[in-house]
């Protein structure tokens, strides 16, 4: 495997202005973003980068579920492509880098193949894919499950955001939004795919490394936990008489910390969102929901502590009435060995330390994995703080990451 020219063309500076450029779409105190899916910003956010491509000449094509696409064409126009892209949404608290990395790297990596001169034998698409976060419209990952057919949009056809907008409304808005984009159907020929990403975690920032040749993800299952009790008078209420739903949700939370427990440290147990009405200082609360995000590498732990959540959560409700349904359910993967041996062989050609290493977090990558030979690259994030407005990395890691990342490509690509 030979370096090509392609990543001596990488431009630091381009990349971080376009970094930049995308962090205003939906900019809050701290130099965070808000970028919610499919919401005015992340419309924004894709007119731009449809933009940035059409300035190359690169066509756009959508779907059906909004997953937008920028093609370099290759000398065999029907070969199938390789893939490389991640997201443009964000957390509501989050940063600047979190999949609007991946996003940007692949659009530099093909700038990079320009002005290299290179032409491959496959084309090469960049990806933004749909609602990878889950933080306005759950489930996440909406796009990419809708590609490879373990979902459609109709199965979303109910879902809404906490203040009750329909996603399919916001979903017609974002298509409009882009008449230039041609339409595609699902589930295309795909020759590979390799989503780049900040890491999310320290171990690279911590050891003083540039890339990590990511070789799996763990696993990850979310519920959504609801108790109904009843409203009645803070003052006057009888504490033996009521159905306090936070009260319930307290105990629930409580006993699945113990379900939780792992003395290795390996299992991740998350209660992210509570929801409580009334939701007023004076009043016992009639319902509570709250959310579990579990994530394992074993599969045979998270279906252990995975089904016992509901009969937990029935034991500890009391008088309150509790349900439990699951929202996303995503089986640890593991990433093809020959395009992580590419990612490996082209970051010690340039000089650049490399391990391989896991994913704590999912991504798009871990559904494409099923679906066609992938992998990630990872660069570091200042301390590994990752869906939080502190969210940093430098410019050298992301130019670093995007070298790399233009090598596999003229690699797989031929």
């Amino acid at each position: 495997m030979a370096t090509s020219r392609a990543s001596a063309f990488v431009d630091k500076d381009r990349l971080w202005r376009r970094h930049a450029a995308m962090a205003a779409f939906g900019a809050i105190p701290g130099n965070g973003v808000n970028r919610a899916a499919l919401s005015a910003e992340d419309i924004e956010a894709r007119r731009t980068f449809v933009a940035w491509g059409a300035e190359r000449g690169y066509a756009a094509f959508t779907d059906a579920i909004g997953n937008l696409f920028l093609r370099r064409p290759g000398r065999d126009p029907a070969a199938a492509p390789v893939l490389t892209g991640s997201h443009l949404d964000s957390q509501p608290r989050g940063g600047r880098f979190d999949g609007t990395y991946g996003v940007l790297a692949g659009l530099e990596a093909l700038e990079a193949l320009d002005d290299a001169g290179i032409a491959t034998e496959r084309p090469i698409e960049v990806v933004s894919w749909t609602n990878e976060e889950g933080s306005r419209f759950q489930p996440g990952t909406m796009g990419s499950v809708a590609f490879i057919g373990l979902r459609s949009p109709a199965d979303f056809a109910d879902v809404r955001d906490a203040a009750g907008v329909p996603f399919t409304a916001e979903l017609a808005r974002a298509l409009a939004a882009l008449p230039q984009a041609t339409p595609r159907p699902f589930g295309w020929p795909v020759h590979a795919f390799v989503e780049a990403h900040i890491e999310q975690g320290p171990v690279l920032y911590d050891r003083g490394e540039t890339i990590g040749a990511v070789d799996s993800i763990q696993g990850a299952r979310w519920f959504q936990v609801e108790l109904r009790g009843e409203t009645s008078h803070a003052g006057t209420t009888p504490l033996a008489a009521r159905r306090d739903a936070v009260q319930a949700a307290v105990r629930c939370i409580a006993g699945l910390n113990d379900l939780m427990h792992d003395p290795a440290d390996v299992l991740r147990f998350t209660v992210g969102r509570v929801d409580v009405e009334p939701n007023v200082p004076n009043s016992v609360a009639s319902r509570a929901a709250f959310t579990i995000d579990l994530r394992h590498p074993e599969a045979t732990v998270l279906a252990a502590r995975g089904e016992r959540i509901a009969e937990v959560c029935r034991a500890a409700a009391g008088a309150c009435a509790v349900a439990v349904s699951e929202t996303l359910s995503m089986p640890p993967c593991r990433f093809d060995a020959g395009i992580v041996d590419r990612v490996e062989h082209h970051a010690q050609a340039l000089g650049l330390p490399v391990r391989r290493m896991p994913s704590g977090a999912f991504h798009d990558a871990g559904y494409m994995a099923g679906f066609c030979p992938t992998a990630m690259i990872f660069i570091p994030c200042e301390r590994g703080i990752s869906h939080n407005e502190a969210e940093n990395a430098t410019p050298d890691d992301l130019a670093a990451g995007a070298r790399v990342l233009a090598e596999v490509l003229v690699d797989l690509a031929g």
